[in-house]
């Protein structure tokens, strides 16, 4: 059988200082994660990561630019991932919308909040992709060809 990363997406949001997370369970106790997950089959990485945004924040994302692809092998599950980071702000929430199943709530947290609290990050490409957005690190949407 042939080794497969897995293709997730992730959406960076900064709003006045502040970065859109997700506080969700996983198996190591609750952490924070931007709103992320796995892209399905038949989808693109934008449509991905609007559809994984609407069901972890009940925001409406709008992509503006790549942010970047990050390469990360889980210490505790051995598990590759590729993520395409995308940049983008948010409108229409939905308060009244159920989150994804393991999701606890959307925060705003600074850098500096997410710094402090590193540890409780659900992985080092949290941090990497605030820190990288703050260095100004920007690809157009066109460098990834949907076809």
């Amino acid at each position: 059988m042939q080794w497969m990363p897995h293709a997730t997406v992730a959406a960076i949001v900064e709003d006045q200082g502040k970065f859109l997370l997700v506080e969700e369970e996983t198996d190591r106790g609750n952490r924070y994660n931007q709103p992320a997950g796995h892209l399905e089959d038949n989808e693109s990485l934008l449509a991905a990561v609007v559809r994984e945004t609407m069901e972890e924040t009940a925001y409406t994302f709008h992509p503006e630019a790549l942010l970047g692809i990050y390469h990360w092998k889980h210490e505790h599950n051995d598990s590759t991932y590729l993520r395409f980071a995308y940049i983008g702000r948010v409108s229409n929430h939905q308060p009244t919308q159920a989150l994804d199943e393991g999701i606890v709530r959307s925060v705003w947290m600074t850098v500096e909040e997410m710094r402090e609290q590193a540890m409780l990050m659900r992985s080092p490409q949290v941090l990497k992709c605030v820190e990288d957005y703050l260095a100004g690190k920007r690809y157009p949407l066109e460098a990834i060809t949907h076809l």
